[in-house]
């Protein structure tokens, strides 16, 4: 595969264009694991990628992730892995700038009401759907055909992390043109005063769900590893995380230094 600049460039699909595959997937009812990356590194992407991951998600919503090192990182991935972003925030702006990025999907955090959830649809998508701006150097190399391919594939979703995002979830499930439900169990836990395992907390993960279900849209949670992503999976999430470059950095360096002999 050829290089550019120590990044592997991929031919298919162009790098502007999204991907179809995590919709396709999420529309046949599979569970997809990705990747979390918030250190901000363009080579871990590639890493990821090398690795095998079935989508990646970069978080510049609390993660180190400046512009240029995030279109670095979608190059490295582009063809291997679906790619999406969370969102510094719900504007307009954050929302079009990490898509003008080349990422395939954006998830939205903090939302917990229908209105502010078409509002996020109509951040991401063009006229006549949404009220997108056109721009950015990979939608524009050929914007026609992106924007096509932006109604077929592009995967636009929100985050459920309060308890007034709990109480909407039917009716944010219902928002026309959103295509993914992720549930933020930390900010959701402070929320609720709850952690998982107690009533609120579980019965609220069961409610979006449920809802998600209802509408015919895939609903995912944030996991803190494999194994609790498989177990998420098994009950119906079908969007989960594998892994992250924090939690291997940080799990692989205690590892080595706790056995180092002194």
């Amino acid at each position: 595969m050829p290089r550019a600049g120590g990044l592997y460039i991929a031919a298919m699909p162009p790098i502007h264009m999204p991907d179809p595959r995590l919709k396709r997937q999420f529309a046949a009812g599979k569970a997809v694991a990705c990747h979390w990356l918030a250190l901000g590194a363009p080579v871990l992407a590639e890493l990821a990628a090398d690795a095998g991951a079935q989508s990646v998600v970069f978080d510049l919503q609390h993660g180190r992730w400046g512009r240029d090192a995030l279109e670095d990182a979608v190059a490295a991935v582009a063809g291997r892995a679906p790619t999406l972003a969370r969102s510094a925030d719900a504007s307009d702006f954050a929302i079009g700038s990490a898509l003008d990025a080349g990422i395939q999907g954006i998830i939205v955090p903090m939302i917990s009401s229908a209105a502010a959830c078409a509002q996020v649809v109509a951040a991401a998508r063009f006229p006549p759907l949404g009220h997108r701006s056109g721009g950015g150097a990979r939608p524009m190399a050929d914007f026609p055909a992106y924007r096509q391919a932006t109604a077929e594939a592009l995967v636009v979703g929100v985050m459920i992390e309060t308890a007034e995002g709990v109480a909407a979830a039917e009716a944010i499930a219902a928002t026309p043109g959103l295509d993914l439900i992720f549930i933020g169990p930390s900010d959701l836990s402070l929320a609720l005063g709850a952690g998982p395992g107690s009533a609120a907390f579980d019965g609220a993960l069961a409610r979006v769900l449920a809802a998600g279900k209802a509408a015919g849209v895939p609903v995912g949670i944030y996991t803190a590893d494999a194994a609790q992503a498989a177990a998420r999976a098994a009950q119906g999430f079908q969007f989960v995380v594998a892994a992250s470059d924090t939690q291997l950095n940080r799990a692989t360096a205690k590892t080595i230094w706790d056995a180092w002999p002194v």
